[in-house]
């Protein structure tokens, strides 16, 4: 009759640490080099556009291991949080995200993102019942201090719009608010299901940006289009994948601070592909950003 009981996630969590471990680094790799890559082809495809063009490719990839594997559809009340972390997360976060990286370089749009992290902090203690220990507390604030010494050291930059970061700040809103809501799902949906169907959600949510796709990818260039084909296939398909594994078989508030290890691997991508050399107080932020996600997975 106690919480832990009641969640298989929770009897999951020891079986196998390492591998839900593993499938969270493969997710946040993958999801720093999206950031880049959105950067990459935002001159050719507008946010939504961008977003649908994601969302197809991630679907067909998914969809052909589903009908494969075979379909377990959620019931119920699972139904519901499927269509809400669809729409906030999947179509949602990802709109306004390829909106705000139009005024944002890739490294501040990741490191603005961070709000994630704490929202999912506070609904998973809510509404998950898993509460809210001293580590995750300790280690989320440290974590956002770094994020917010990341930030200061970027905020001389005068590219660096208002719009651009109140929209990502709201990014990261809709990003904590649909990973709680997916995290019901995967009590008994797969993690791979549970993907497939959040894009299915999001390319019906999208699909009035379906004519503008079509036109701007007439016109986009060779580059573009498989900058899309990639973010569909690798930061979409794969990496919400793995995420939900580890989400269904890890604490939300304590995946959700595995987050904040994004912009240190941004910040490195960016660097490297976009020659966007990274403010000095980064690379403090960034080691404090290491040592809270560190303590949020310390245990005794």
């Amino acid at each position: 009759m106690t919480t832990q009981s009641a969640d298989p996630a929770q009897a999951r969590l020891s079986s196998a640490p390492s591998l839900a471990l593993i499938a969270a680094g493969i997710t946040v790799v993958l999801w720093a080099s999206a950031f880049v890559g959105i950067r990459a082809v935002g001159a050719d495809f507008s946010p939504g556009a961008l977003t649908l063009g994601r969302l197809l490719v991630g679907a067909l990839v998914l969809g052909s291991v589903v009908l494969v594997r075979g379909l377990v559809l959620p019931r119920g009340r699972e139904l519901m949080f499927v269509a809400i972390y669809g729409l906030l997360w999947f179509a949602g976060y990802n709109i306004a995200l390829n909106a705000a990286e139009r005024s944002l370089d890739a490294g501040t749009a990741a490191m603005l993102v961070l709000i994630a992290p704490v929202i999912v902090a506070i609904l998973a203690g809510v509404f998950l019942k898993e509460g809210f220990p001293p580590r995750l507390l300790i280690g989320s604030g440290v974590a956002l201090l770094g994020a917010v010494i990341i930030a200061a050291g970027s905020g001389a930059d005068p590219r660096i719009e208002l719009a651009g970061v109140l929209v990502c700040l709201l990014a990261g809103v809709l990003f904590g608010a649909g990973m709680v809501a997916q995290k019901r799902v995967l009590r008994s949906v797969p993690a791979l299901q549970a993907t497939w169907l959040g894009c299915i959600v999001g390319v019906l949510a999208c699909s009035p940006f379906a004519p503008t796709l079509v036109t701007e990818g007439a016109a986009a260039s060779t580059g573009s289009i498989l900058g899309l084909l990639y973010l569909g296939a690798f930061p979409t398909a794969v990496a919400f994948t793995t995420w939900a594994y580890a989400l269904s078989r890890t604490p939300a508030g304590q995946l959700g601070a595995t987050t904040y290890l994004i912009p240190v691997v941004t910040a490195g991508m960016s660097w490297a592909v976009l020659d966007e050399i990274p403010p000095t107080l980064s690379f403090v932020g960034g080691a404090l950003c290491l040592v809270g996600v560190a303590l949020t997975r310390w245990r005794r």
